[in-house]
């Protein structure tokens, strides 16, 4: 299988080659979702597909959240993240951790709810006596078990939290096996992705290996999956792929931390570029590949110390300004990059 039309097919089908409108985002949001803000520079804000919208997608999500078009749930590992509310039992079935030994904290708060009704966390503190660090865990596990909802539909940080069945009376979260409800964001997965490995699927959605290999097998045994090069395709996608003839145009993103194709590529990409610096900031996707890192640290605006690039150092010094404007354009013009390749920067 021809490796360049594979990522050029990802790349227009992430919209990264022609950004998408209303309509195209609304589909693409629903087959990369969980939505995660932008990291580092996101707190509080909207999920963000960065690069793939023609319009501000973050106001355009915030929107969605003001109308709860987006709701917020934790999946993926305990992750916070957005969904569209259609996807809710998909994504609770697949993701829910039902609470089998109960601690008395989170007993004390779910009987709290269910006794006195919808309550933000200091009304919680007043009522148990305990304190917010006390708290907070036991709601965040109970979300997990989606037992109660976190009602965010705008910035602010005093949240009503809710028995979940009361505002979702309709959802079961036994509609779906696990085996099953993967299953359809698999298919979703590989449409975007194009072609994609069980350790992709384990770092983007955070699921045991056993339960991935469960729904890959009935895929494949059901013929909508193919094995492709150690990997996965659907099976349309072959002979779509034969005869496609897309070329990738020359393009440089940093790509922030919860981007789609960075948690995809996680288990890959957290040892790829070692440096000795705080935080690894960015990661850089150049003619749709990763080929490098944009490190330093955060304190309260990402600084960036350095680019490291794993390019032949030719093509590095020939798109040094290109590289450098695209960590810019995350980190922003107030925090110039101090070097490129370790050589400091005048």
């Amino acid at each position: 299988m021809n490796s360049g039309k594979i990522i050029t097919l990802r790349m227009e089908r992430q919209h990264l080659t022609r950004k998408a409108d209303e309509a195209e985002y609304i589909e693409l949001y629903r087959d990369m979702q969980p939505g995660y803000n932008v990291y580092w520079n996101g707190f509080g804000d909207p999920p963000s597909l960065s690069y793939r919208a023609n319009f501000n997608d973050i106001e355009f999500n915030r929107g969605r959240q003001s109308c709860r078009e987006l709701i917020k749930g934790r999946f993926a590992g305990g992750n916070l993240g957005w969904i569209m509310p259609r996807d809710l039992e998909l994504f609770a079935c697949l993701f829910h951790k039902p609470l089998n030994k109960p601690t008395d904290m989170q007993l004390t708060l779910l009987d709290l709810i269910e006794r006195e009704g919808p309550m933000n966390i200091q009304h919680m503190k007043e009522f148990t006596g305990r304190l917010v660090k006390e708290i907070t865990p036991a709601l965040h596990r109970l979300q997990e078990a989606f037992l109660i909802y976190e009602d965010q539909n705008d910035g602010e940080w005093d949240r009503g939290w809710y028995k979940f069945e009361e505002m979702f009376p309709l959802v079961s979260l036994a509609k779906y096996s696990k085996t099953d409800a993967l299953k359809i964001l698999l298919q979703r997965f590989s449409y975007r992705y194009v072609v994609f490995d069980a350790e992709m699927v384990r770092s983007l959605y955070k699921l045991p290996a056993k339960d991935i290999k469960a729904a890959l097998t009935e895929l494949l045994d059901e013929d909508t999956l193919i094995e492709c090069g150690g990997g996965y395709m659907l099976k349309s996608d072959n002979g779509l792929l034969k005869a496609y003839s897309g070329e990738t145009p020359k393009s440089v993103y940093a790509m922030h931390r919860n981007d789609f194709l960075v948690k995809s590529g996680e288990h890959i990409l957290k040892g790829k570029y070692p440096h000795l610096y705080p935080d690894t900031l960015y990661y850089l996707l150049i003619d749709g590949e990763f080929h490098g890192a944009a490190v330093g640290k955060f304190r309260y605006t990402p600084e960036v110390e350095d680019i490291i690039l794993d390019l032949p150092p030719t093509e590095a010094d020939a798109r040094k300004d290109e590289i450098i404007e695209a960590v810019q354009v995350l980190c922003g013009k107030n925090n110039p990059v101090k070097r490129y390749q370790g050589e400091l920067l005048l």
